[in-house]
């Protein structure tokens, strides 16, 4: 089985609240240079789902991610964990892309690497079997990339999924989750799963695996090397263009403030506290 999981480099949401700052002009968030960002969390589970989806069944996984230069680093510590590719898409024109923009050019992405794959998927068409994801990312949590790199590759896709099991050639059994707790559905490979973080926590890299893939090469593609996916009469499908403007980017600012309100007994100090609520328009 052929993987393509999805990675995304993200602020480490550790960073303390007092040195996380907003570039309101810019409308970019600056986070602390001391702190280096990190491998989005649901990303590394759906990396864990398919490494185990390779050790059981056999095939490759591939790691994707789209970013600046700094997104490397997250390539090479899913190499360390243990896949055995990783291919960067890295342009000026991508960065701060929208969720339309980034699943374009992911989508692009993957159908380059299905055709640079030289084998056929379990389907016997594409390059690849199973495309896996986070469900979201810990910086926006929009949760809409996934769903749209299945959209423009014409793929069915499930999110969030918290178990994947293979029951033949083709096909498997996904646990996907819902409000009242999950659903069972068969899908048909090739498919798109979003995955949620109670499929398994991600495995340390061992050492082995950290200094191999500090040698690794990994291909850098710009947005002129992603072809379109090839539809009739789409040209140039899906656009690399933001879909999205952004107007505001701020920091919420929270004020409290604490009024006593006093009697001289409890019953004086209750009728006082309910006249001042009526007041403020509370009752």
């Amino acid at each position: 089985m052929n993987v393509v999981v999805c990675i995304k480099q993200v602020p480490d949401p550790e960073i303390p609240p007092a040195q996380f700052k907003v570039d309101e002009v810019a409308r970019a968030v600056v986070p602390p240079p001391s702190v280096a960002p990190v491998m989005n969390g649901y990303d590394a589970h759906a990396l864990e789902a398919a490494l185990r989806l390779k050790e059981r069944h056999g095939g490759t996984v591939t790691a994707l991610s789209l970013g600046p230069p700094s997104a490397r680093e997250v390539l090479k510590r899913a190499l360390a964990m243990g896949a055995d590719r990783a291919c960067h898409v890295d342009d000026p024109v991508l960065y701060d892309a929208d969720s339309w923009l980034a699943a374009a050019a992911l989508a692009r992405a993957i159908y380059r690497i299905g055709g640079e794959s030289g084998r056929s998927g379990q389907n016997g068409q594409y390059g690849y079997d199973l495309i896996l994801c986070g469900r979201q990312a810990s910086d926006t949590d929009a949760g809409q990339v996934g769903l749209g790199i299945a959209a423009f590759l014409s793929l069915p896709a499930l999110s969030p999924v918290q178990q994947v099991e293979v029951i033949e050639n083709g096909r498997l059994r996904v646990e996907r989750l819902t409000e009242e707790g999950y659903q069972v559905i068969d899908v048909r490979l090739p498919a798109l799963l979003a995955v949620s973080s109670e499929i398994g926590e991600p495995r340390y890299p061992p050492l082995r695996g950290i200094m191999a893939a500090s040698r690794a090469q990994i291909p850098m593609w710009t947005a002129a090397d992603l072809p379109p996916l090839g539809r009739k009469d789409d040209g140039d499908w899906p656009p690399l263009a933001r879909k999205l403007r952004l107007q505001r980017l701020y920091q919420e600012r929270r004020e409290a403030a604490c009024e006593h309100v006093q009697g001289e007994s409890p019953a004086d100090a209750g009728r006082a506290l309910a006249d001042r609520l009526r007041q403020v328009g509370v009752i």
